[in-house]
């Protein structure tokens, strides 16, 4: 029985699911990796209108 000649697009089709494959599993190594840490706080800070912000202000006014 012959084997049946690989063409473009079995190869094609094999490539696009080897990569999705891959994406999933990195994706879920991420994940996993992720939820043994404890997120940071993070504290917004917001806006400040500081000394070169007002300079910034003051010659941009026509």
């Amino acid at each position: 029985m012959k084997k049946p000649e690989k063409t473009r697009r079995s190869f094609l089709k094999g490539a696009a699911v080897t990569t999705a494959a891959v994406g999933t599993g990195a994706v879920s190594s991420g994940v996993l990796a992720d939820a043994g840490t404890t997120p940071k706080k993070v504290e917004k800070q917001g806006y400040r209108e500081t000394d070169h912000v007002r300079d910034y202000y003051r010659l941009a006014r026509i």
